[in-house]
């Protein structure tokens, strides 16, 4: 390999939101993510569910099963 042409591999650390911490090497540095294989739902097999609009209860309250409503539409 040519000399001084190539990044430099330094050690870096991936530092999670949930508080996890990985060590490994990268041409970047440290960096910081939101998430990771011990938060990620497809890794846990907790599935997170975010409602910012309170849609779910919405769909909840229309939808659920206190009686069918019948349409006035004619066959």
């Amino acid at each position: 390999m040519k000399k001084g042409i190539h990044p430099k591999y330094v050690k870096a650390i991936i530092k999670c939101a949930c508080g996890n911490v990985i060590e490994t090497r990268s041409t970047k540095g440290d960096y910081i993510v939101e998430i990771c294989s011990n938060c990620h739902p497809f890794f846990t097999g907790k599935q997170k569910f975010v409602d910012s609009a309170g849609m779910v209860e919405k769909f909840r309250r229309k939808y659920s099963s206190k009686g069918v409503k019948k349409s006035s539409a004619k066959p």
